[in-house]
């Protein structure tokens, strides 16, 4: 924007896709935010948002239409393999599908929106965020069609807004640091003693880890290209802390198979989870992938959904196959390391390792 208005050109942007544009909100000491409630509080101080605009019924178009390429040309679409095959069990594409799908989560599915939005195994978000991230609606119409909602509690729309406002924020950070997918906000993680492994990584984006809610979270994510928000947090936590793999290789491979993969709001909540971003979760806050999921999936109904070979695991095993004894397994028609894999690290020695890389830089610092 600089550079253009350095050339005399008249330069005029528009918070179009955002509720806020990123150049003009800033703190009392004209800096940029970095800690989320902040950021919240400012914009919920400046009231309601503008309201959205209708789409106009006419354009008029050019005297003259530049020259282009057909999109067919690009083979865009998957053919070997069609990894999108599945997508049409859950996504339509589109402004109309985006209205419906807002207007049915206002009616049916923002009252007890705080507490069943952490549930993966029950249909408790909004499942706006693909329309959000391909511009088929506005932050705006999203904000606006909570308003006067008589029969949701304050705090459900409250915290369906705050996650729109995340979006905001996620945004906000990318404008004002560009390198935010590839460059830790906190540089001290520059030092970070990270590993790789090419086989854990590979398994891990296969939903082969030997940990089911891991594992369901990674297929739900092949097979949809997308996956519940909290089941997100729990497998970035375990490919950084329990592999001790770099952020950036998970920000990527979401990137490349999320249809709501969104440039801010996946490098700032990968940077998050990682602990070196703004107001981020501490590193030492490491997901228990096996307690997390007994919490947000008791019943195991998403583990069910995307890991068919544990669907007939009794509850109290379904989150630990590798502790349920021989005759469970074998009734459950589950045989580990064959039909079904044992996890590939200790989650409690794979969290000793991983505090102990994290106190290397803490010393350091």
């Amino acid at each position: 924007m600089d550079a253009l208005r350095s050339a005399d050109l008249l330069v005029k942007s528009f918070a179009g896709q955002l509720l806020h544009e990123p150049s003009r909100v800033k703190t009392g000491t004209g800096g940029p935010y970095r800690v989320y409630t902040p950021f919240w509080r400012a914009l919920e101080s400046e009231g309601e948002p503008d309201a959205p605009l209708d789409a106009p019924r006419s354009l008029v178009p050019p005297t003259k239409w530049p020259t282009s390429e057909r999109l067919d040309d690009w083979n865009l679409l998957p053919v070997k393999p069609n990894w999108a095959s599945a997508f049409s069990e859950v996504w339509i594409p589109g402004e109309a599908a985006a209205l419906r799908r807002l207007a049915a989560f206002v009616e049916n599915g923002l009252s007890g929106y705080k507490h069943n939005r952490d549930r993966p195994g029950i249909d408790g978000t909004s499942l706006l965020s693909p329309h959000l991230a391909l511009g088929e609606i506005s932050p705006a119409r999203i904000w606006h069609a909570t308003r006067g909602v008589s029969d949701a509690p304050a705090e459900d729309v409250t915290t369906f807004r705050k996650e729109v406002v995340w979006r905001d924020f996620s945004y906000h950070l990318l404008f004002h640091n560009p390198d935010l997918p590839t460059e830790n906000l906190n540089r001290k993680y520059d030092d970070f003693p990270w590993t790789f492994d090419a086989l854990a990584f590979e398994r891990w984006t296969k939903g082969m880890t030997g940990y089911p809610i891991v594992d369901a979270g990674m297929r739900q994510l092949w097979r949809h290209g997308y996956m519940h928000n909290r089941v997100r947090m729990i497998a970035a936590s375990f490919l950084i802390k329990d592999l001790l793999i770099d952020w950036r290789r998970g920000e990527a491979w979401f990137a490349d198979t999320l249809v709501d993969a969104d440039p801010a709001s996946n490098a700032a909540s990968w940077q998050w989870v990682a602990g070196s971003g703004a107001d981020a979760s501490p590193f030492f806050r490491i997901f228990n992938p096996i307690t997390q999921g007994e919490k947000f999936d008791p019943q195991g109904d998403y583990i069910r959904a995307f890991v068919p070979e544990l669907r007939h695991m009794p509850e109290k095993f379904i989150h630990r196959p590798f502790e349920a004894p021989d005759a469970v397994l074998k009734a459950a028609g589950v045989e580990l390391g064959s039909n079904y894999p044992k996890p590939i690290v200790n989650h409690a020695l794979a969290r000793g390792r991983a505090l102990a890389a994290y106190n290397q830089i803490k010393d350091a610092a």
